[in-house]
């Protein structure tokens, strides 16, 4: 018998914030520790993780057992669709550019531009990674980026935690400002307000991340070395995403950004190249780390149509990536083809209460299977057309394919479990109680608030996720201290670019593109302290804004 009584969400189900908040927060620390530091396979922590989030729902929260596993198998299909078809497909295209031999051409290619190890993870992790998380997001730009690096022979744990450091400073108007466009719809922000505000917010981190990317890599010092280069990426980046932000709108600011700092990169190199070149594959201070890293080679020198030929299949890939990104391009795909299937015994059963809301609010929970409109189809579709242009035989495009399922079967697994944890403490009420915790902070709410959207990316794996979540918390917060709601509401957006690096999809994703299965703790014991120390910067620089001129004077109202 189906479900059908209304649930009403509770966020402090013992009286007592402080036992809520730990309650609320075992799911997480249970994954994450299992993770990080009991090194158990990342299914299989996630597994653990989801049985702790039911556990909780249900035994603590009060949540009727068939409406949590419901939101379970909600969350599991989410993981395949969008998330795992765009890593299936993307190490698929992958696949076919390795065994054709044409993926070493494009690492020759790039090695051309520069031997440096560190300019090189500037214009791919960086530049590239901004364009493909604002053209899709999504996963899209640590899967490309790091199976590039890879290839290029970075260590493996340098390739995944660099590429996860890399995508953060984009994040916020990914995949043509998803993000800060239902941030905007779902809580009632005027569109353009809220979406310059966080164009008055991000560019100062523009400009450090490609420095934090560089140390991260190979230390101070090695930094210094090539500091004209990094400038040139980060402001190049910087400028661009404040003017189209605060004079365009939310939709291009990444891909603008990153084509005006990928040409300025490599137009700059054309008459700058440092006087040390650095050849170490490896982080810095990890030279010994687990996988094989290779070092760089005497520059190979190709005609240009082998060139064309190596790149082609990342071209079309960029125009599909694009295309499909297109607002009236999903909307016509989804009009062809994008059946609604509504969660019986939880769509719009569950309530959401005041404080974080004004009035209850219905939870619906509707899986669009929009198969067609799916960034993870433009990949494929963008894989096989380069496989034909490389002249692969059908029966070789599908053998290749199947055996690229095989490869991530894990990886899929560990998405689906991971998502089904997340949509549980959404509907639960867990991830509530946790952002309520942030919200009781008083005059250091600008700080610890823009921590709260630091949580929701890292808890669901979305800066998109993260707004919906927590982005009414962050009007109502803002309107009972007097502060700017536009301020804290792009202050979740903004701070949640920093999570993006520890969300365990995000891990999954970088480890399945390197081929570095069953490391995931390792990859995030690695990034877990540059996600923290940038989101608390991120929080100092807002509450700089709520109280301290000149900073209040970048403030909308």
């Amino acid at each position: 018998m189906e479900t059908t009584v209304t649930w009403q969400q509770i966020y402090d189900p013992f009286g007592s914030m402080f036992i809520s908040t730990l309650l609320a927060a075992i799911p997480v620390v249970v994954m994450l520790v299992c993770l990080g530091f009991l090194h158990i396979k990342a299914h299989i922590a996630a597994a653990l993780g989801l049985l702790a989030a039911l556990l909780v729902a249900v035994l603590a929260y009060g949540m009727p057992v068939g409406m949590a596993g419901r939101a379970a198998l909600f969350g599991g299909f989410t993981g395949l669709l969008p998330i795992g078809w765009i890593v299936l497909n993307i190490i698929f295209l992958q696949q076919l550019c390795e065994q054709n031999g044409s993926f070493k051409v494009l690492q020759d290619s790039l090695s051309g531009i520069t031997e440096d190890r560190r300019l090189q993870l500037l214009l791919i992790a960086f530049c590239f990674g901004a364009f493909f998380e604002g053209a899709a997001g999504f996963g899209t730009p640590v899967a490309v980026t790091a199976g590039i690096l890879i290839g290029l022979g970075f260590s493996p744990l340098a390739a995944s935690g660099l590429s996860l450091i890399a995508n953060t400073a984009p994040v916020a108007f990914g995949a043509l400002g998803t993000p800060v466009i239902t941030l905007a719809k779902v809580h009632g922000y005027d569109l353009m307000q809220v979406t310059a505000m966080i164009g008055r917010q991000l560019p100062l981190f523009s400009l450090m991340v490609p420095f934090w990317l560089i140390w991260a890599f190979a230390g101070r010092k090695a930094m210094m070395e090539i500091w004209p280069a990094i400038l040139v990426t980060g402001l190049s980046f910087a400028i661009p995403q404040f003017l189209v932000s605060n004079y365009i709108g939310p939709e291009l600011v990444d891909i603008i950004a990153a084509l005006v700092s990928m040409v300025a990169l490599v137009l700059f190199l054309r008459v700058w190249q440092p006087k040390k070149i650095w050849t170490s594959p490896s982080l810095k201070g990890h030279e010994t780390d687990s996988g094989e890293a290779k070092p760089a080679t005497a520059i190979v020198r190709h005609p240009p149509a082998a060139l064309f030929r190596a790149w082609t299949p990342w071209l079309i890939l960029t125009v599909f990536v694009f295309v499909w990104g297109l607002p009236s391009v999903k909307a016509y795909l989804n009009g062809l083809y994008a059946p609604s299937f509504p969660m019986e015994g939880l769509h719009n059963l569950v309530e959401k209460m005041p404080p974080v809301v004004k009035a209850p609010t219905k939870e619906g929970a509707v899986y669009v299977l929009n198969l067609l409109s799916a960034t993870g189809t433009g990949i494929l579709l963008s894989a096989i057309v380069g496989a034909l242009v490389m002249k692969y035989n059908p029966i070789e495009i599908v053998r290749t394919w199947l055996r690229t399922l095989w490869l991530v079967r894990y990886s899929l697994l560990t998405i689906v479990l991971m998502l089904a944890l997340g949509t549980i403490t959404r509907y639960s009420g867990t991830d509530t109680t946790l952002g309520l915790a942030f919200a009781n902070t008083g005059v250091l709410y600008p700080f610890f608030g823009t921590l709260m959207g630091w949580l929701g990316v890292a808890m669901t794996g979305s800066d998109t996720a993260s707004n919906v979540l927590f982005g009414g918390m962050q009007r109502v917060a803002a309107d009972q201290l007097g502060l700017s709601p536009n301020l804290m509401g792009a202050a979740n957006s903004s701070g949640g670019v920093m999570g993006k690096m520890i969300d365990a999809q995000s891990i999954v994703v970088a480890s399945t593109a390197t081929r570095w299965f069953n490391h995931e703790g390792d990859i995030l014991r690695y990034v877990f302290f540059h996600s923290v120390a940038l989101a608390c910067l991120v929080g100092i620089f807002v509450t700089l804004q709520a109280y301290v001129y000149p900073f209040t004077a970048l403030v909308i109202h």
